[in-house]
């Protein structure tokens, strides 16, 4: 008779929550720009690459930090370095409102990324608290926290019609305030998650050199880093393409944000339960389905009939567009939970550091992808060119799947049985 689970402590169910709370204010902060950004670009003359470059740079910073704060949390632990970053990222937003120059912009926005940082404390932090069976759901929930990407679309439009971009920053300020003091209210330690401190840094760092890590970061860097590029991206391409005012292109923005954090509780629970190599591979297939539809442009031919000339046009409307991203944003969410499931798995002693460097790996794409997004957009003048090069990087993660963990794997263990494949 199978041994039942132990009941978990209060405290791993309060820090779950409170973590959960911090990373998606955080995360919400770190996305700021995707809304402000438009009435900056128009105020400021910018170029579609110079707006890719300023939506970035707090993405920049944000993934820079996270190897760092990921080896800060296993030497000292979540709850006081979480509560240090919330702190220091306070006065950055706010002086965001007082900011004219582009340059400016660009140095605050590097304060401000280091909300984004705040993913690399809280998933090893959260993890130490559940048993090897229940990570994967506890990371998912955390994860969820990517939905401050959508409430930041339904947030910042409001306040920007109502009083202007500049109160964005001060009621952004104050709710990481009251964040911090709810987090610290609500958080707990427990040295026996700390690493030895007989631990080296090298030690920690090795993690670079295993192939496996390597291959973890190609993956986030399409499952989060295209989540965070397109979350950037969007409400600009929504106002664009199709014309929208910036309080409805915010809203169907959204419609990918939200289910994008929201659903990672799932892909973790769906990671558990199926394991995450096979969450992960359809992930990819259904990344490249939408990704392929996605791309191609907007389209008028015309062809020489017995008629005479007949004009077709061929093209996505907004709410195929929407749907498709609908669906993009489902099956990125479910493969950034699947992909820290292997994290979890492989490295249990070493999560902060494993989990920061695969999330500098996705937060890198996030950086990237919006600037190369402009720069295709300058290049070409084919807006849907941004999903022709995540289409690209999708091909990559199916091909390096389908060499080392398909081909080559005979049995795939899961939680609850092994799952024969064949070669």
């Amino acid at each position: 008779m199978a041994t039942p689970t132990a009941p978990l402590p209060r405290q791993a169910w309060s820090v779950l929550a409170v973590s959960t709370l911090a990373f998606t204010v955080c995360f919400m902060v770190w996305m700021m720009f995707a809304v402000i950004g438009i009435p900056l670009r128009k105020t400021l003359g910018l170029s579609a690459t110079e707006f890719g470059l300023l939506a970035s740079m707090p993405v920049l910073s944000g993934s820079l930090i996270r190897v760092p704060l990921g080896i800060w949390t296993d030497r000292f632990g979540g709850r006081i370095v979480l509560a240090i970053l919330l702190a220091v990222c306070i006065p950055a937003v706010w002086m965001m409102s007082y900011a004219t120059a582009y340059w400016q912009f660009l140095v605050i926005g590097l304060l401000l990324g280091l909300a984004g940082g705040s993913f690399s404390v809280g998933t090893p932090y959260v993890a130490r608290w559940f048993p090897k069976e229940r990570k994967g759901m506890a990371m998912g929930v955390f994860g969820a926290g990517n939905s401050g990407a959508a409430v930041n679309k339904f947030v910042a439009p409001a306040i920007v019609v109502a009083f202007g971009w500049t109160m964005v920053p001060k009621v952004y300020a104050v709710i990481l305030l009251a964040t911090l003091v709810v987090f610290w209210l609500g958080s707990a330690s427990n040295p026996a998650h700390l690493v030895s401190t007989d631990t080296k840094l090298s030690d920690q760092l090795k993690m670079l050199k295993d192939p496996r890590v390597l291959k973890y970061c190609q993956y986030y860097s399409i499952v989060f880093g295209g989540y965070v590029g397109l979350s950037l991206w969007m409400v600009q391409y929504y106002v664009g393409e199709y014309g929208l005012d910036i309080r409805v292109a915010a809203l169907l923005a959204a419609c990918f944000s939200l289910p994008g954090g929201v659903l990672r509780a799932i892909g973790g629970v769906l990671s558990d339960k199926y394991g995450a190599h096979r969450v992960t591979w359809w992930v990819m297939w259904a990344c490249w389905i939408c990704l392929f539809l996605l791309s191609y442009p907007q389209t008028d031919f015309t062809i020489n009939t017995v008629n005479g000339p007949q004009t077709f046009h061929i093209g996505l409307n907004v709410v195929g567009f929407t749907s498709l991203l609908f669906l993009l944003g489902i099956a990125m969410a479910f493969g950034k939970a699947s992909v820290f499931k292997y994290i979890g798995d492989h490295y249990p002693d070493n999560i902060g550091t494993v989990s920061g460097i695969v999330g500098l790996a996705g937060g890198m794409g996030g950086f990237l992808l919006p600037i190369l997004f402009g720069y295709l957009l300058d290049l070409t003048g084919v807006r849907s060119s941004a999903f022709m090069l995540l289409y690209g990087v999708v091909w990559i993660s199916l091909i390096w799947m389908y060499w080392t963990e398909v081909r080559h794997t005979d049995v795939i263990d899961t939680p609850s049985a092994p799952i024969l494949t064949a070669r």
